[in-house]
């Protein structure tokens, strides 16, 4: 079975760029990228996106980046009960842990709570977009792109997947690092789905 990877994102520092979309010079903050500010350039209303954590906040706007464009939704006519969502992760929500660590000198925050687990980015996006297919969040030190494929192929090529929204997203007051793809079955032109693909568009 062919799996094509049709569009991709990178958004790094101060640019965020893709296959089918035009780039982004990005505002920045000491050094870093402000989420805040790629959100209102990229014109959405979601008033939850201000309450999420830092990392929820760049997979939201790497899943918004990606999937929407001027012909519509990636996903438009899809299943989305057959959407996959898998996406890798570092250091994870270790800002959230650290501030809700640090409530408990007073009160422990159930706001600080909600976002204690990586997954949640994924739940995040998937709300966003309805996707009610298989998700998994998986932690490395590096963007192992041989685990990514690994898992991506499986479900898609065993699990009844048909699509998957996948990639890594880095979020911390510190450093910004998306790179999100999607991934179809079919002999849909772009990029064989594959570990090699992958770190190719990465590393560009």
């Amino acid at each position: 079975m062919h799996l094509g990877i049709s569009h991709w994102i990178h958004i790094n520092k101060e640019l965020a760029r893709g296959n089918s979309i035009p780039p982004l010079t990005l505002d920045q903050v000491s050094g870093t990228a402000d989420p805040a500010a790629l959100y209102h350039r990229l014109q959405h209303n979601y008033p939850k996106f201000f309450k999420m954590d830092m990392l929820s906040k760049w997979a939201w706007l790497g899943a918004e980046y990606l999937l929407s464009s001027e012909q519509g939704s990636l996903y438009e006519g899809l299943d989305k009960s057959k959407v996959a969502v898998v996406l890798m992760t570092s250091q994870g929500c270790l800002d959230v842990d650290k501030k809700y660590q640090q409530s408990f000198a007073t009160i422990a925050s159930p706001a600080l709570f909600v976002y204690t687990l990586p997954n949640i980015m994924l739940g995040e996006i998937c709300i966003r977009h309805g996707f009610k297919g298989e998700q998994l969040c998986l932690v490395s030190d590096t963007f192992d792109t041989g685990e990514l494929h690994f898992w991506v192929n499986d479900l898609l090529s065993n699990r009844g997947m048909n699509a998957c929204l996948c990639g890594w997203v880095e979020g911390t007051a510190n450093v910004n690092d998306v790179c999100m793809f999607w991934v179809e079955k079919g002999g849909k032109k772009g990029t064989e789905f594959s570990a090699a693909g992958m770190q190719q568009v990465y590393g560009r």
